[in-house]
């Protein structure tokens, strides 16, 4: 079964990035990890090592929600992390054009 941990992350990492093969090349890039491995964390099947965690949490801000919801605290970003969100979604509209 599917650990609170590895769905959170698996769930933080397709509200962003979608459940594509873009997706997988661009945690991969982040990453350094294997296709296989980044698909397990966006399926869900397994959960990112605190490595891997802290890189994507630096680089995702539905990753660093995520870990904020699982340790029980409030995120101290406020709705800066959304604001951040959405200026990261218009610039990618803007690049695609």
């Amino acid at each position: 079964s599917k650990s609170k941990y590895a769905e959170a992350i698996s769930a933080a990492l397709r509200s962003e990035l979608g459940n594509s093969h873009r997706a997988v090349k661009t945690v991969r890039r982040w990453t350094g990890s294997n296709e296989r491995t980044v698909r397990n964390w966006i399926s869900g099947a397994n959960g990112p090592s605190g490595e891997h965690l802290v890189i994507l949490a630096r680089h995702s801000v539905a990753v660093m929600t995520a870990f904020y919801q699982l340790a029980g605290r409030d995120d101290p970003r406020g709705n800066k992390g959304q604001l951040r969100q959405k200026l990261l979604e218009a610039l990618e509209l803007v690049e695609r054009g």
